[in-house]
């Protein structure tokens, strides 16, 4: 039989592209912005089509791992992964590239529940268990963050595809792991897998997502962004409908009468909302407003990423001693106390003190995120480790595209409410670079230099003040999610399954 530990070596090569293409993209937006043509709408859904397909996906593909077993799961999920980031590498146009990073979502959405099930198969001891689980953390987290590190030194040589074309030999090493590494075992599940109600998930948060998108382009009407916000409403009271009368539902009612796994669902949510907002909010600075290459910028992130993979494995023990829940009002209260710092720091020059708080976020964040994947795999019977991973994927993949959206969109919003731009501009300059910050670039290539520099330091004022709002709003978040795990989360680990 396998060693447990060598089975976890191959569940970290299978889950690492998957995490790590979360967040690649951020500092090659500058790029695709002008060699695609893409719009700051266009960008966003370029970065956060990937974490909310996935997120609407993870729930039926988990209930196909119960039923076909991970090692097949994870095998197909991989083929698709590859298949996918080919096309998307070749893609000649945004709407090409949204369609194929749609279908890279599908792929890791068979794989995530995959290494989780995994990962919950193989340990039973709690704190083996605990510890299997803070490495998987530390490879969704260190990767997610990783992204624009290894975004950056890609395009540093290469050309932006680059950061998709490097999956393919990476797809081909993991499919030899996982049909040598990992064990063969059967489904111990008949669970439909419901991919229609899946389906109709996805349709409601795309909607209610483009609603928000709409809503907040103050060139696009309000009546559309409510009518749009009404469908998706409808939609997710026919999901929720679907759930409650449903004899084989979607979402697996028995795990979310667990009082740990809804707090954890929570905690994931939020805390990478707020990870990955910040994370995008400092790759478009150091870019837009600093000037920072690609490489540059990903450098300078660096720290948070050490941080967050220094902290995983840690967080384990600190679980196993301290608990569950004191360790997640103690990843919180960090988390909040760093953001709140950081909205006042200039990333130039107080980098150093910039660097130090990073740190802080980075393994705060991961510890709270480590509390919440303890809570809900150890709250999950083993005969429903697939479900219950793809319902803790899936509140990390929301979590993903939600900070995307909040952060992406409420920055331009705030910029567009407050930069002042030069009267010299044109009409339409005018109303492209009153867009977003991406757009006022794009506007300054056409001018000439001293109409560029004056176009260019109103924006970064008014980005400035923007990054300022969002993330004091992020720490306040937190503290407030800090108050409610402290109620929420039952003190210690063990959970009665019976």
């Amino acid at each position: 039989m396998k060693s447990k530990w060598h089975i976890l070596l191959v569940i970290i090569f299978m889950y690492l592209p998957i995490s790590l293409d979360a967040t690649i993209l951020y500092v090659v937006a500058p790029v695709l912005s002008t060699q695609l043509q893409a719009s700051h709408n266009q960008l966003l859904w370029i970065m956060d089509i990937y974490p909310l397909v996935m997120a609407a996906l993870l729930l039926p593909m988990g209930s196909l791992g119960d039923r076909i077993g991970y090692k097949k799961m994870a095998i197909a999920g991989s083929l698709l992964f590859g298949i996918a980031s080919l096309a998307a590498a070749c893609a000649r146009s945004a709407e090409i590239l949204i369609a194929a990073r749609a279908l890279l979502a599908v792929g890791a959405a068979m794989i995530v529940p995959a290494t989780l099930a995994a990962v919950r198969k193989n340990f039973i001891n709690e704190k083996d268990r605990n510890m299997a689980l803070g490495i998987w953390t530390t490879i969704g987290t260190g990767g997610a963050l990783a992204g624009p590190l290894v975004g950056g030194a890609l395009l540093n040589y290469f050309y932006w595809g680059s950061v998709f074309l490097v999956n393919i030999p990476v797809v081909c090493v993991v499919l030899i792991l996982i049909h040598k590494g990992l064990p063969d075992e059967k489904g111990g599940t008949n669970k439909p897998v419901n991919l229609s109600q899946g389906l109709l998930l996805m349709s409601t948060i795309l909607i209610l997502i483009y609603a928000a998108k709409n809503f907040l382009h103050h060139d696009n009407s309000p009546l559309v962004s409510i009518y749009l916000f009404m469908v998706g409403l409808v939609l997710l009271g026919g999901f929720i409908t679907i759930q409650i009368v449903s004899r084989s539902p979607l979402l697996d009612i028995g795990l979310l009468t667990q009082r740990n796994i809804i707090a954890g669902v929570i905690l994931a949510l939020t805390s990478m909302i707020t990870l990955v907002g910040f994370e995008l909010v400092i790759s478009q600075e150091l870019q837009f407003v600093h000037r920072f290459t690609p490489a540059q910028a990903g450098m300078y992130i660096m720290p948070l990423m050490l941080a967050s993979c220094l902290a995983g494995p840690f967080a384990g023990y600190l679980i196993n001693s301290f608990g569950i829940k004191n360790i997640a009002v103690a990843g919180l209260a960090a988390s909040a106390l760093s953001l709140y710092a950081l909205s006042d720091i200039d990333f130039v020059d107080q980098s150093a003190k910039a660097w130090l708080w990073m740190m802080v976020l980075g393994a705060g964040d991961t510890v709270a995120l480590m509390a919440s994947s303890s809570a809900i795999m150890t709250a999950a019977p083993a005969n429903k480790a697939s479900s219950a991973g793809s319902i803790e994927g899936m509140s990390y993949e929301l979590g993903t595209g939600l900070g995307i959206t909040i952060f992406g969109s409420v920055l331009a919003g705030v910029y567009s409410s407050t930069v002042r731009l030069p009267e010299n501009l044109s009409g339409t300059a005018y109303v492209s670079a009153s867009t977003s910050f991406s757009e006022a670039v794009e506007v300054a290539r056409h001018l000439d230099e001293a109409s560029r520099e004056a176009l260019l330091k109103a924006a970064s004022s008014a980005f400035m003040q923007s990054h300022t709002v969002m993330l004091q709003s992020a720490s306040l978040i937190l503290m407030v999610l800090m108050i409610l795990t402290f109620f929420i989360f039952k003190q210690g680990n063990a959970v009665n399954h019976g």
